[in-house]
């Protein structure tokens, strides 16, 4: 678990040419901008052992290392994680 303040609480795994991941994308920019959080995001295509875990599930998202959605991301759930702080 990622502690406030050490890090992006968010991580979006998902890859290149994905519609899905690029809505994820844009709604957890919009989640960034209201909540003052921060979020990186990993190219599953770039490891293979990612690839194993999340390639059929992309977008997968976590909040604090535990994952709160992946293909279609509910933002009340997102924010929910975050309110967990």
């Amino acid at each position: 678990m990622i502690a406030k303040g050490q890090g992006p609480r968010i991580e979006l795994f998902g890859r290149a040419a994905c519609t899905l991941c690029d809505e994820a994308r844009d709604l957890i920019l919009g989640i960034c901008e209201e909540t003052g959080e921060t979020f990186t995001e990993v190219d599953v295509d770039s490891d293979p052992t990612l690839r194993n875990e999340y390639g059929e599930l992309v977008p997968v998202v976590l909040v604090d290392g535990e994952q709160v959605g992946y293909w279609r991301i509910d933002p009340k759930r997102l924010r929910a994680a975050l309110a967990k702080s």
